[in-house]
This record gives structure tokens, C-alpha cells and sequence, in this order.
């Protein structure tokens, strides 16, 4: 009976501990004095930290720790030393892992706790100094997941290292952002990883801070346009990108913009003077020159409707200067080779409209000669489109466009077999597949 009796003692002193063990609370002060243990001897006690940092996890998921202040000062302290230890290591080592995605971010937010909870003055205190000592952290872990291209968590890191200089400025205490040129450098960094994560809310709320300072660098305008554009507040985005261009008449990136505003618009006047401003800025880039001249070629098309042949001449020739500039610069472009055979071949189809308009029961020796004329000139024009279109293959087998020209030019040339041969690789590509080898070979 005594032998049992002890038993049950025991029984009941281990359950006993156990419970004391997982006491939210009792966790809390074990998890801060696993941390003191570590700090008296980092080398030799590794496995404190370890330990101190699963004993705070655990007690902040009671709801009667959440409201404690010292237990977010705790895990803050906690995660601090965890990311200042293996910051210190990555030094030594850059290849050393960190255990966590952003401890450094884990131990700001707990200070952050700590501190809107805080009705002490050393309490606030505290964890204001904990976040002073984090701050570079922030820096340096939301610099990592930016060259990751992880936005949204640079983001995270950035939009954290903010709310801290708020804060280290509310305790006047010296911050990393004092600087007012970092600090803004700081908003705009933040608006651009929040942009690029598509968080649209959080890139304006940063950019439009910048943007009401009056004396935002152009990427601010930009980035506040293309944000405004895709959230659909297009009327204020055009706004923001007028005021862009004129404070930044130079600026490639705001110019740019105003290219593509103006092409989704069909504003193709308005698009030859930015983008001549353009080509002057970036004498190398082929896309312009594309872009140039088939906003000529529309043009040229337009006035060819109209009937305008002299305007629509002039219009022609400038097209086919541009796309043989960019042929110059890129003589492997088979975008350029398309582009020149498509301008030919749209003159040709604006003619063939002309034919179609000619009277159908006027056997007149005039109509007929006109319809000759028509007839000859069209084929000659389909002719001198050819070339460009079999270079264009002989580049690039798989694209659907050329692949129609030179099916549609050879059944006009009544050469059926190599019209054929067209369709056939044209039906490749629509069904999903690719033809192993260009056709032509140039």
C-alpha cells in the first residue's frame, strides 16, 4: 500500500509539472530566462536560444499572453538575437542560411506589440530601443529578398523599416531614415516593391506621399501613373503623366509611357514627335524605329482611304525610311523584315479596294485600261513584298502573319503549290505545333 501511495505521489508531482510546463504564462518567463542563460554564454549555450524561441511561440498563442507586454518584448528580444547571430555569421560567411524568411521582421512587429501595449515609460522605452537595434536588419534582409525578386516581402521589410523611424522619431531617438533624402529614397523604394508585387493600395499610398512633397523624382511620377492605370483611375493617372513630362521633358521612362498612352489611344500624330524624341534618346533601339514607322504605315493607310495619294505618298515613304533603319541596326530582325513586306502589302491591298470600286459593267477601253494598270500594279507591289516576307520566314518559320503573306502573295501569283505549302505550315502553328525548319534559307 505504501509502495502504491508513493507511486501515485510521483504520478502526481510529474503531471503537476507538465502542467506547470505548459502554462502560457510560466512560458514566457522560461523562454526570457533561456535567452539570459544563452547571453551569458552565446558559445556554449546555442540551444537556449533555440529553446527560448520555442517557448515564446508557444506562450503568444494563449490569448492571456497576448495582451502582456513583456512577453512581446521577450520574443522580440529573442528574434533579434536569432537575426543579429546569423547576420554576424552571413559576414564571416555569405552562404551561411538564416534559419528564418525574416526574423528581423518577426522581431520588429513583437517590439511593435510590445509598444502599443506599453503604459510604462520604460516599457515603451524598451521597446523602442529594440527596434532601434533591428532597424538595420530590415535594411539589409529587404535588400536580399528585393535581388530575389520576392517583392512583397521587401516590401514587408521596407514598409517595416518606416513605421520604425515613425516610432524612433516619436521617442526621439536617432533612426537610420533621419536623413531626409534617405528617407524618401526609403518611400520610393517601398512604392517600387509594392508596385512590382502588385500591392497597387500600398505602391499609391507611398508614392502619392512622395508626389505631394512637389519635388518627386520622375520614377515617382511613373510609377504613380502605371499604378493609377491599373486601378483604373485613368483620368488622374493622365494627369500625373502630364505633369511628369513636363517637369521631366527627358525622362526615357515617362516618356516611354506616354508612347504606349498615346498608341493605346490611337493618337498617332501625337506619336511621331515623342517618339522621334525618343529615337534621339536611344538611337539604337529597334522597337522605335518599328513603332515609328508603323504609325507612319497607319497613317499612309488612313490617306490612302481618304484618297489623299500625294499625303498618303509622303506617308509611305517615311514608313518604309524607318523600317529600313531598323533593318540597318538589326539585320536579324524578323520583325523588321514583316514590317517592310506588310507595308507594301497594304498599299497593295488599299489598290485592290481601288480595283474593287471600279464598275463592274463599264467595258469601256478606259475602265479596262485602268483595270490593267490596277491589276499591274498590285502584283508589282505584291512583288516587292515578297523578299521581305520570305526573310522573315527564313528568321522566324513559326509566325502566323508571315506565313499568311506568303500564302496569300503566292495564290495572287497563281503559284497554288507554294501557296499550299504556306497553309500547311500556317496550320502547324495554329494547331499548337512548330515547324522544325524555315522554308527559304537566307
Amino acid at each position: 500500500m505504501k509502495k502504491f501511495f508513493l507511486v501515485l505521489m510521483a504520478f502526481a508531482c510529474s503531471l503537476a509539472q507538465a502542467q506547470a510546463q505548459e502554462d502560457p504564462v510560466k512560458l514566457s518567463k522560461q523562454a526570457a530566462r533561456a535567452l539570459t542563460n544563452y547571453n551569458m554564454d552565446p558559445g556554449s549555450n546555442a540551444d537556449k536560444l533555440t529553446e527560448a524561441k520555442q517557448k515564446i511561440d508557444k506562450a503568444l498563442e494563449a490569448p492571456a499572453v497576448q495582451g502582456m507586454v513583456s512577453a512581446w518584448q521577450t520574443k522580440g528580444e529573442i528574434y533579434s538575437t536569432i537575426v543579429q547571430r546569423e547576420m554576424m555569421l552571413r559576414s564571416l560567411n555569405p552562404a551561411t542560411p538564416l534559419s528564418g524568411d525574416n526574423d528581423a521582421l518577426v522581431a520588429f512587429e513583437a517590439f511593435q506589440k510590445a509598444y502599443e501595449l506599453a503604459t510604462k515609460k520604460y516599457e515603451k522605452a524598451d521597446a523602442a530601443k529594440g527596434i532601434s537595434e533591428i532597424q538595420s536588419y530590415l535594411v539589409n534582409i529587404g535588400l536580399m529578398k528585393y535581388e530575389q525578386q520576392q517583392y512583397d516581402k521587401a516590401f514587408r521589410s521596407f514598409d517595416a523599416l518606416i513605421k520604425s523611424h515613425q516610432i524612433l522619431n516619436a521617442e526621439k531617438l536617432k533612426s537610420l531614415l533621419d536623413d531626409p533624402e534617405q528617407f524618401n529614397n526609403q518611400l520610393y523604394v517601398a512604392g517600387l516593391c509594392a508596385q512590382l508585387a502588385r500591392l497597387n493600395d500600398e505602391a499609391e499610398k507611398y508614392y502619392t506621399l512622395l508626389y505631394e512633397k512637389g519635388n518627386a523624382p520622375s520614377g515617382v511620377y511613373e510609377g504613380l501613373y502605371q499604378v493609377k492605370t491599373e486601378k483604373g483611375d485613368l483620368e488622374k493617372a493622365e494627369q500625373i503623366l502630364k505633369e511628369g513630362r513636363q517637369k521631366y521633358p527627358t525622362d526615357s521612362g515617362l516618356l516611354f509611357s506616354e508612347i504606349n498612352l498615346y498608341l493605346k489611344k490611337g493618337q498617332l500624330e501625337d506619336l511621331i514627335s515623342r517618339l522621334k524624341q525618343a529615337i534621339e534618346q536611344e538611337p539604337n533601339n529597334l522597337s522605335l524605329y518599328i513603332t515609328l514607322g508603323s504609325v507612319y504605315d497607319n497613317l499612309f493607310q488612313r490617306e490612302m482611304q481618304a484618297k489623299n495619294m500625294d499625303k498618303a505618298a509622303t506617308l509611305f515613304s517615311e514608313a518604309k525610311k524607318y523600317y529600313e533603319k531598323s533593318i540597318e541596326i538589326d539585320p536579324n530582325s524578323p520583325d523588321a523584315y514583316y514590317s517592310l513586306g506588310a507595308l507594301y502589302y497594304n498599299k497593295a491591298a488599299a489598290r485592290v479596294q481601288d480595283l474593287n470600286e471600279l464598275p463592274q459593267d463599264d467595258y469601256s477601253p478606259a475602265t479596262i485600261k485602268k483595270y490593267q494598270q490596277l491589276q499591274k500594279e498590285i502584283l508589282q507591289l505584291f512583288e516587292e513584298a515578297l523578299p521581305y516576307f520570305q526573310k522573315a520566314e527564313a528568321l522566324n518559320p513559326n509566325d502566323t502573319n508571315t506565313l499568311i503573306a506568303l500564302s496569300e502573295i503566292y495564290a495572287r501569283k497563281d503559284e497554288l503549290e507554294m501557296s499550299n505549302e504556306f497553309k500547311r505550315r500556317l496550320d502547324v502553328v495554329r494547331g499548337g505545333g512548330k515547324n522544325p525548319a524555315s522554308y527559304f534559307k537566307m
